[in-house]
């Protein structure tokens, strides 16, 4: 189904989905022997939303050739697994460098309030569709788990006034706080994407940091690409999420830049030297990725 102005979802149906293929892909990088990242709940959370690719994908029930191209395995594993892992370090050199508020953007099924090691006081917002927050809650406390941090959920549409929400929540927007901005901004519009950074910019205090990414070149059409040869290569295995539907196309302001103008410190991280950093080899096939960097900011 195409996206349209109003549309919302859960763990199972349109971009909510794709937080659960993030999901298994998480889930298979932590059972590999040479592993860079360890999430014990990504596939109990899995099985527990209940798409039925995405159970027998982490529990081993599927065979798809584990290969580097565009719709491989290997290449979605890896890519999950060095994301994951950035966004990891990003928030760890953050909290040693002081920052005690993290905020979460479409947190989905993301668990770092659980699994990483945030020092005392520190505060995780987590900001979602309220469907989202309300069944990662039940099932984190279903497994038993408990936060690391102080979390405070923040249920609402990143299309409505969630500033306001946010600090009724209780964010302090005069003390340094550190965002994530993952695999979030293909599903924005361009102008939404822009008022997103204008928000983060408005709400954060000296020596506030972000970490997002940028997908340059012509990346709406190589994504698709990328999502139709997926879709050929897992179809017949029961794969029925057209991703092609749920990314906005368009000329965007590159990402850096934008932050630059905005009295943001940038940073930039070429995908090929990420997944080197980390021990992974970047694929040549990986056309779709070539152009994208990971990006790290600090608010002067």
């Amino acid at each position: 189904m195409a996206r349209s102005e109003a549309d919302s979802w859960d763990l199972a149906s349109s971009v909510g989905a794709t937080a659960t293929m993030v999901a298994a892909a998480r889930a298979l990088a932590t059972a590999e022997p040479d592993a860079i990242i360890d999430d014990p709940f990504a596939a109990d959370l899995v099985r527990a939303v209940g798409v039925d690719f995405f159970t027998r994908l982490v529990d081993g029930d599927i065979e798809i050739p584990d290969d580097t191209a565009a719709g491989g395995i290997r290449l979605i594993t890896d890519t999950m697994a060095v994301r994951t892992r950035f966004f990891d370090d990003f928030f760890e050199q953050a909290t040693e460098n002081g920052v005690r508020q993290a905020v979460i953007l479409a947190s989905g099924l993301d668990t770092r309030p659980y699994r990483l090691s945030w020092p005392a006081g520190t505060v995780v917002y987590e900001i979602d569709q309220p469907e989202v927050i309300a069944f990662k809650t039940q099932s984190m406390e279903a497994l038993g788990a408990a936060p690391s941090a102080e979390r405070r959920t923040v249920a609402v549409d990143l299309r409505d006034d969630w500033p306001a929400a946010l600090r009724q929540a209780g964010f302090d927007s005069g003390a340094p706080s550190a965002w994530s901005a993952e695999g979030l901004l293909m599903y924005l519009p361009p102008e939404a994407q822009d008022r997103l950074f204008d928000h983060i910019t408005a709400l954060s205090a000296t020596g506030s940091r972000l970490a997002t990414e940028h997908h340059g070149g012509d990346f709406g059409q190589s994504l698709g690409e990328r999502a139709k040869e997926m879709f050929d290569r897992w179809g017949p295995q029961g794969f029925d999420l057209d991703l092609t539907q749920l990314f906005y196309p368009g000329e965007r302001n590159d990402v850096s830049d934008y932050l630059s103008a905005r009295g943001w410190q940038v940073r930039s991280r070429g995908r090929r030297d990420l997944f080197a950093d980390y021990g992974r080899e970047f694929p040549d096939l990986a056309s779709p990725l070539r152009q994208s960097v990971s990006i790290t900011a600090i608010r002067d």
